[in-house]
């Protein structure tokens, strides 16, 4: 497969459309992030990078909290609305019918409309360039019951999450591995068995 080379760029896909809610239950604000992801497993670690003109950025760089609220598909729009205004002049939360939710963990109030939110605690901020990383524990994460099974068990196909890819949004679509299904080896015993005792007659090319 032929490629051409471009200079480098921010050019990773997909990524998640996070709605990242901050302040507190009486004054807060949800900025769309994209540049998001999980960086450590023990302690659970996360980021976000961010312009520091923006209207959030001073208010999680002085609480030093956030939360990662996953965006369904469903709720595209209001991401998208979030991501492009300013909080500076709009109550997000009321232009978007979004309802507060009190957190476990963190002052900033989680997007009871969101299935899945990380509350996080900043631990580190990295000037960059054009943005600077937040980086943070992942201190709760706040889980809708309908997305777990019979067993209790997370099935995040129920979530219906959206993605971003090089300025579009895409919905998930259906499911075609899990981590690790290429190393799974085929279990034993499943060639085709006789009756009883007799075992299976081999194929012949012998005409009748």
């Amino acid at each position: 497969m032929a490629k051409i080379k471009w200079k480098g760029g921010a050019l990773i896909a997909p990524l998640p459309p996070v709605m990242v809610s901050c302040g507190d239950m009486e004054k807060s604000n949800i900025i769309t992030v994209a540049w998001t992801g999980i960086i450590n497993t023990i302690p659970p670690k996360t980021y976000i990078s961010m312009r520091p003109s923006r209207h959030s950025y001073n208010i999680i760089k002085e609480s030093g909290e956030f939360v990662l609220n996953l965006t369904p598909s469903r709720l595209i729009k209001s991401a998208d609305y979030c991501g492009i205004y300013t909080g500076a002049k709009v109550d997000k939360f009321a232009k978007c019918n979004l309802t507060k939710e009190e957190a476990n963990e963190v002052s900033c109030p989680l997007i009871a409309e969101c299935p899945l939110s990380l509350e996080c605690k900043v631990t580190e901020i990295v000037p960059l360039g054009t943005h600077d990383m937040f980086l943070a524990d992942i201190v709760a994460v706040d889980v809708d019951e309908t997305l777990l099974d019979k067993n209790g068990k997370l099935d995040l196909s129920r979530a219906g999450l959206a993605a971003f890819a090089h300025g579009e949004y895409f919905e998930l679509g259906k499911k075609i591995g899990q981590f690790g299904f290429s190393a799974i080896k085929k279990k034993k015993g499943n060639k085709p068995q006789g009756k009883g005792n007799i075992p299976p007659r081999k194929p012949t090319n012998k005409k009748k």
